[in-house]
């Protein structure tokens, strides 16, 4: 009877000795395995060893196979595993196949710290002005906000706008600082370089539809609401509208999901604040538009933000 393969998480991913014993007992290394995480060869590439990727790259029938969208050797460069990334390529991966809107392997090394990861690219398939832009901000972004993080908030990264024209825009007005910062009717807003942030610290108001839709007005805004119960959530709202949700903010990303968005996630992997403010083109340039204290305390009006028992315990708890 074949060995089962280890949990996703295992280190013995990290252990040739460990998926050599699965593989000769007869384990197939073709098999898709433990939901999104793909095939062992996927698993490998951004969870394992090089030996281990360089293995189960000499067993499979196809080192190219996809997942979800993706080859084994995308998900090695998304995750940032240059050494994975080299085993693959010599394993006869192609860095240069079509994937993911856009962009292959190769192309998404081109936006990363090595960028001559896979040699010249073909003709064709350099970054756009706009992609060398922001590949270029993000990690002065990631310098500037650091690791911050604060579990329960919410943010509003609006793209244009003042903090003042936000105010006008909510029906908002201002209050002191005094017990602002747990008043869950209450947001913060703050002028950064390229438009504004909207915060509550302790709660998903920033975030919620009618805020974001609002601001959003002939421009355009990123929510972020670091749900305690069910992890980090985006959203985006553009002119008024609410385009799209459910979004996961320096996670990964779909195979439907736009060009832009699968370069966003690479840039801003694990750094779901700095993501959420790139997405909305702000540069910020430290953390007291997120972290506070804000420019100005701001009280929602009732037809945005009607408290009640049930909504405080819903903006304490999540949703």
């Amino acid at each position: 009877m074949a060995a089962a393969w280890p949990s996703p998480m295992s280190k013995s991913w990290s252990e040739a000795a460990d998926i050599r014993a699965v593989l000769d007992s007869g384990a197939d290394p073709n098999a898709p395995m433990w939901g999104d995480y793909g095939r062992p060869l996927h698993i490998a590439a951004e969870h394992g060893s090089p030996e281990v990727a360089a293995l189960l790259a000499s067993r499979v029938t196809d080192v190219d196979a996809e997942e979800e969208g993706r080859t084994a050797l995308w998900r090695a460069v998304h995750s940032h595993r240059p050494d994975n990334a080299r085993v693959l390529a010599e394993a006869g991966a192609d860095p240069w196949r079509p994937m993911m809107a856009g962009w292959s392997p190769g192309r998404l090394a081109l936006a990363g710290p090595e960028p001559d990861l896979f040699g010249a690219p073909p003709e064709g398939v350099a970054l756009s002005e706009r992609e060398v832009a922001a590949a270029a901000e993000a990690p002065r972004l990631i310098a500037a906000l650091g690791d911050f993080y604060l579990d329960g908030m919410s943010l509003a990264c609006v793209a244009g706008i003042d903090a003042a024209e936000a105010a006008r825009r909510l029906g908002a007005v201002p209050v002191a600082d005094g017990d602002a910062e747990d008043d869950l009717a209450v947001v913060g807003a703050t002028d950064v370089p390229g438009g504004c942030v909207v915060l509550q610290p302790r709660g998903f108001a920033a975030q919620m539809s009618a805020v974001l839709t609002a601001l959003s007005e002939g421009t355009a805004c990123y929510g972020f609401y670091a749900n305690p119960k069910s992890g980090d959530q985006g959203s985006v709202a553009r002119d008024g509208v609410l385009v799209d949700w459910d979004l996961d903010p320096g996670g990964g990303v779909s195979e439907h999901d736009p060009s832009e968005y699968v370069l966003a996630s690479y840039l801003y992997q694990d750094r779901p604040v700095a993501h959420s403010c790139a997405y909305a083109g702000l540069r910020l340039t430290g953390t007291r538009a997120v972290a506070g204290p804000p420019d100005v305390w701001l009280r929602l009006p009732e037809d945005l933000y009607g408290p009640g028992e049930a909504a405080k315990r819903s903006l304490r708890g999540g949703w």
